[in-house]
């Protein structure tokens, strides 16, 4: 285990950063291309919150007659086949990429989190229990458990959130195990036992805090992955259902038959799509290298 001071390290680097808009400044330009994936994102995110002032048509109004319109002043991006504007339909569907994305994310970081806390805390049968689990969620990819579960549970936007969390939670789990494995061997760790502090404060106050690290960079790496099975599972009709606006469903919608009558239905969509997951992976990946002292030389 090691701890980061980033005043010593930006110093090591020749950054004369103290102030803090410096410090982020200096890292910015140290990691260019984790910069570029912090803005992408921070665009969608802004443009999910202030959707409604940004969209120029309501993304459920149906205009037969605008129908497969074309790229125009009117409509930046056009129509789709029921005449819906595909530009505040994209603008709409951040919302639900993102809730999905960051819902997905948070829930299953908190469960494995939990089950990897107790896991390696305890060890013994809970630890042999959770991790045989484990194995079995791991057993299949991301994509085809979220397909199983959101064909038990239903196409919904809380269904398609707690479809994408379940299989995050193995994948967290072990990393919080990992960790937790290892700082119970330190000594803070028996001082604080020395002193009689109780196992679960022990396990909350000093052991949780010291895996945060590894959660950010995981839970920033695996955005991009929930993102993308959002879009997957709602281009298989299994994500979020009509009306609501979705990438991945207006790209299921479009692909098959107006793919060459109407390129633009698929083409916005799709870079939509790519950006967003292309931005969280570039954060998570400078994240990762900003935070896990193991990958500076």
């Amino acid at each position: 285990m090691a701890a980061i001071d980033f005043d010593v390290e930006l110093r090591r680097a020749g950054a004369h950063a103290t102030g803090g808009w410096r410090r982020v400044l200096f890292m910015a330009q140290r990691h260019v291309l984790g910069a570029a994936g912090l803005i992408i994102m921070t665009v969608f995110v802004l443009t999910a919150i202030f959707a409604d002032l940004i969209a120029r048509y309501d993304p459920l109004t149906v205009d037969s007659a605008r129908a497969l319109a074309r790229p125009s002043w009117a409509h930046w991006m056009g129509t789709d086949s029921f005449g819906r504007d595909v530009f505040s339909r994209i603008i709409h569907g951040a919302r639900i990429s993102l809730a999905v994305g960051i819902g997905s994310t948070a829930l299953g970081g908190t469960i494995g989190v939990i089950v990897g806390l107790t896991s390696g805390y305890l060890s013994g049968w809970v630890d042999l229990v959770f991790q045989r689990v484990s194995d079995v969620l791991q057993a299949l990819p991301l994509l085809v458990l979220a397909l199983i579960m959101t064909a038990a549970l239903g196409p919904s936007l809380p269904n398609v959130i707690i479809a994408i969390a379940i299989p995050l939670i193995p994948t967290v789990s072990r990393v919080i195990r990992a960790n937790t494995l290892a700082l119970r061997e330190q000594p803070f760790v028996e001082a604080a036992k020395s002193i009689g502090m109780s196992e679960v404060r022990i396990a909350l106050r000093h052991v949780l805090p010291n895996t945060l690290a590894p959660l950010i960079v995981l839970a920033t790496a695996q955005l991009g992955s929930t993102i993308l099975t959002e879009a997957s599972l709602s281009f298989l009709g299994l994500g979020i259902p009509e009306p609501y606006p979705s990438w991945g469903r207006m790209l299921s919608e479009s692909a098959a038959e107006y793919v060459r009558t109407a390129p633009w239905l698929v083409i916005f969509p799709g870079i939509a799509i790519s950006l967003a997951v292309f931005g969280a992976n570039l954060f998570g990946d400078a994240l990762r290298d900003i935070l896990d002292p193991r990958q500076r030389g």
